[in-house]
C-alpha cells in the first residue's frame, strides 16, 4: 500500500524543510490514530507535536517513491561531526560484516575541535582478538572517511536496561571518562 504524502514526511531536523524523496531526515506524520497532544503536559506536546498537527518520531527515516519508508536510526544518537550528520546504525550495521565482530555500538563522543568523534564499541567474536587499525582499515575505502571511527574501544558487555536495551547515553559516559575526553 502507497503511503499518502500527507501522512508522512522526512524534515530537516532544524529547520523542518522537507527533504526529498531518498533522502534521511526526521520521519513525521500525521493521521486521525495519532495523539493530539500529551495529557496535562502541554510543554512535551509542543515539543513532539508541531502547530499543524505533525507527530515528531524522532526516527531518522528516509521515503522511496512507493512510501515505503527506512528507518536509519535515532535523532538522538545522531553524531553531528564538524557538520556532517552521521547515523551510527549505518557504520554498525557494516562493522557487523567484519568477521571478527560479534556486536558493534557506534556513539558520539565529544570533541574540541569537532564537536563530536565516532566511537566504535565492539564485542569480539568468542577467541577473537583484534586492534583498532585493523578495525579502521576494514572501514577505508567503504565508508565515508568522516564516518571511520576515531576511537575504537573493545569491550566485553554494554550497559543495559531491565528490558535488555543497550543504554547508549551510559555507554557515551563511559567511553568519554574511559578515553579521558
Amino acid at each position: 500500500m502507497e503511503l499518502n504524502p500527507y501522512h508522512a514526511k522526512v524534515v530537516d531536523v532544524s529547520s523542518g524543510e522537507v527533504f526529498p524523496l531518498g533522502d534521511p531526515g526526521e520521519l513525521l506524520i500525521r493521521a486521525y490514530s495519532v495523539m493530539l497532544e500529551y495529557w496535562d503536559d502541554p510543554d512535551k506536546s509542543s515539543e513532539a507535536i508541531t502547530k499543524d498537527r505533525w507527530y515528531r518520531t524522532g526516527d531518522i527515516a528516509s521515503l522511496d517513491r512507493f512510501g515505503y519508508c527506512r528507518i536509519v536510526g535515532r535523532i538522538k544518537d545522531m553524531i553531528i561531526r564538524g557538520g556532517e550528520n552521521i547515523y551510527p546504525a549505518e557504520i554498525e550495521q557494516f562493522l557487523h560484516t567484519h568477521p571478527k565482530v560479534q556486536e558493534a555500538q557506534v556513539i558520539g563522543v565529544r570533541d574540541e575541535r569537532m564537536g563530536e568523534q565516532v566511537c566504535a564499541c565492539i564485542r569480539l567474536k568468542e577467541g577473537q582478538d583484534c586492534s583498532r587499525e585493523v578495525i579502521r582499515d576494514f572501514c577505508k575505502g567503504q565508508i565515508s572517511h568522516f564516518k571511520i571511527p576515531h576511537y575504537v574501544v573493545f569491550v566485553d558487555s554494554y550497559p543495559l536496561t531491565a528490558s535488555g536495551k543497550i543504554q547508549k547515553i551510559k555507554l557515551r559516559e563511559e567511553m568519554e571518562k574511559k578515553l579521558g575526553l
